[in-house]
């Protein structure tokens, strides 16, 4: 039989009525060390410590697999016979322990504090409906950090360790050009807000903690008004923009039609690092950015640089830029999932390849470079497809009527990493 189940959200202020009522009938609380010893607890009640090892005693506590000690936490929380007490940091509903018990088909009763994000933000005073909350709390780090790098302000909820703590995301973020803070034990009377600095000592931070990432730029230029979404909004309302929409260099630029298969093929998006090799105007990897993907643009001539700042600007989005020739300029960057090569000969390629990406794409414009470039990848381990896009676009003529005129074709090459 399932016991009743209370779960309490804790933000080291007094607990509320429910709270206190569910608190005082409990027969077990369970919870972190730090909230079982804030608060009172009923005499005589059982105690299991979520993050240490319950009494081998109970039913449930030889259960601990991958999940450890939590997991053995639970399956004794949920053999108890109750009622259970369970004492979770903020809002437990978020990120937090409410989604464990759903997913055993348990819905417990929730009373709700305010979550740890909400109150970051307030202490800095600023608003979040526009911010991306991500967690690294037993997850893979990477596409969080990208997400954070790929938006203009994040909350990132970090993990005790060095995989997924503060200092696993600050070194990036700031050298991004990233305002970075780190707020700790929220609502404990040892609570901190860290700033940090470029170039600055990266401090130890106490846990629990959560990373606030903003970028000044993109927030200065993001004023369209009241949202009415919160997070990331999703899929820009258009893609494959006109080439006028990007300022460029004698029509060296992906066009249209290219663009909007190559866009298909890379799939960005919030947590997806892509490289546009050989950016040029940067247009790939300013729509790339539009989808809320960490956008890496690799680009050798300074000229070109400038118009990719510059589209980046227009479009309000953050393109980090690696200027530079490729392969040399590719060492140190965060690992791509994808990859679009608009430029560059086949050492570049080779050298793309070589880091393994999930997925590149590559735009050619000559025939014979096709057998080249697919056996290539596929001796990379890659399996490939590709497509010729020859699109005819509507032009004006004399009088009134319409004809159609050719573009040149482009041979568009994906392959995908087995």
């Amino acid at each position: 039989m399932i016991p009743a189940i209370t779960v309490i959200g804790c933000d080291g202020g007094p607990l509320r009525d429910p709270a206190l009522a569910a608190l005082a009938d409990a027969r077990c609380v369970a919870g972190a060390r730090r909230w079982l010893a804030a608060y009172e607890l009923p005499a005589g009640a059982d105690r299991i410590e979520i993050g240490g090892n319950p009494p081998a005693s109970w039913p449930g506590s030889s259960s601990a697999s991958s999940l450890g000690a939590f997991g053995a936490a639970l399956s004794a929380i949920v053999s108890h016979p109750g009622p259970v007490a369970v004492l979770a940091s903020g809002d437990p509903g978020f990120f937090g322990i409410v989604r464990a018990f759903t997913e055993r088909g348990i819905a417990p009763s929730v009373v709700p504090a305010p979550s740890s994000v909400a109150l970051a933000f307030a202490r800095l005073g600023l608003p979040w409906d526009d911010a991306l909350v991500l967690s690294a709390h037993g997850r893979d780090p990477r596409p969080v950090l990208a997400a954070a790098l790929g938006c203009a302000k994040a909350a990132i909820l970090t993990a005790p360790g060095p995989a997924a703590g503060p200092r696993r995301f600050i070194p990036p973020l700031i050298e991004a050009g990233r305002l970075v803070y780190v707020a700790e034990r929220l609502g404990a009377p040892d609570e901190r807000i860290i700033a940090l600095c470029p170039g600055g000592q990266v401090p130890e931070f106490a846990d629990p903690n959560v990373v606030i990432a903003l970028d000044p730029e993109s927030m200065a230029s993001a004023s369209d008004g009241p949202r009415w979404m919160a997070g990331h909004l999703g899929a820009p309302g258009g893609w494959a923009l006109p080439e006028d929409a990007f300022d460029h260099r004698d029509s060296m630029i992906t066009k249209a039609e290219v663009r909007a298969l190559v866009l298909a093929r890379l799939g960005p998006g919030p947590g997806r690092t892509i490289w546009d090799v050989g950016a040029g105007s940067g247009s790939v990897a300013v729509e790339c950015a539009r989808f809320g993907a960490h956008v890496i643009a690799v680009e050798s001539d300074p000229a070109q640089c400038a118009r990719i700042r510059a589209n980046a600007a227009a479009h309000r989005v953050p393109v980090r830029l690696a200027e530079g020739s490729a392969p040399d300029v590719l060492h140190g960057l965060l690992p791509a999932d994808a990859v679009f090569v608009g430029g560059g000969d086949d050492a570049v390629l080779g050298a793309v390849a070589a880091t393994q990406p999930g997925r590149i794409v590559a735009a050619l414009a000559s025939v014979d470079r096709i057998r080249t470039v697919r056996d290539l990848l596929c001796g990379h381990g890659y399996v490939v497809a590709g497509t010729a896009l020859q699109a005819s676009r509507l032009a004006p003529l004399p009088g009134g009527s319409l004809r159609l005129a050719a573009a040149n074709p482009v041979f568009v090459l994906w392959g995908d990493h087995q």
